[in-house]
């Protein structure tokens, strides 16, 4: 099996890129620093920024090297409170997390498209549940995220393309995303989740919250009405 993780530098996508290559899998790594890519020992190094308009060339230009690829899995993304919606974080954030989020996503499926199959792994977040007003940008750049991977999905199903799509949704990480003076409750370590998104790839789930903690606040999330959730100080 063949895969490509961008943003495997650090954090999430560095730890599934250990577990897929130990399993076997032939990997291709790329993120905007490479010099953390190298200790991975990936089959393939690409150095890549999704907010580049070259970022899409470079993703085919490494699919094409490594011959095809089964997995495109997408994990790089920013996100920061931003109480006070200064302007270079909102756009910054949809630079990357939407913009960025497109031009990749869509570079892999057009290949799959081609190829006649696929699988279109992404991290989202349980931010994307809601509109939560310490991270305007971020909330609804996730949000946007789910969206499009459920509309890829029905496009693909009508196009009767065997693309599959895992959209995984963690709670907060204690990655370098979210260092910072502000304390994250629930927090959880990134070789954990790790675990649980190879396992989810490997058996092609549709959509994973992590963990179970998260399940159960975001669902109670959905429930609410908008005249509430605006009460809501968070």
């Amino acid at each position: 099996m063949k895969a490509i993780i961008v943003g495997a530098s650090s954090g999430i996508g560095y730890e599934v890129a250990k577990l897929l290559i130990a399993k076997g899998w032939i990997v291709g790594v790329a993120a905007r620093r490479v010099d953390r890519l190298m200790d991975l020992k990936a089959s393939y190094v690409e150095q890549i920024d999704v907010t580049m308009d070259d970022a899409d060339q470079k993703l085919s230009n490494l699919i094409h090297k490594m011959g095809g690829i089964d997995l495109y899995f997408h994990v790089s993304g920013i996100g920061k409170q931003n109480r006070n919606l200064f302007p270079d974080i909102e756009l910054n954030t949809v630079q990357t997390n939407a913009l960025g989020f497109t031009r990749m996503v869509g570079e892999a499926y057009r290949h799959f498209a081609i190829q006649g199959k696929g699988h279109i792994a992404c991290i989202s977040s349980i931010a994307g549940t809601k509109g939560l007003g310490p991270a305007p940008s971020y909330s609804a750049t996730k949000a946007f995220q789910n969206v499009y991977m459920q509309a890829l999905e029905q496009q693909a199903q009508s196009r009767n393309l065997a693309i599959s799509f895992t959209d995984i949704r963690p709670g907060f990480v204690d990655t370098d995303l979210l260092n910072g003076d502000f304390h994250y409750p629930l927090m959880l370590k990134p070789e954990r989740v790790a675990k649980t998104i190879v396992h989810a790839i490997i058996h092609q789930r549709r959509i994973v919250v992590i963990d179970w903690k998260w399940r159960l606040i975001t669902f109670f999330w959905s429930l609410l009405p908008n005249r509430l959730w605006r009460l809501l100080k968070l």
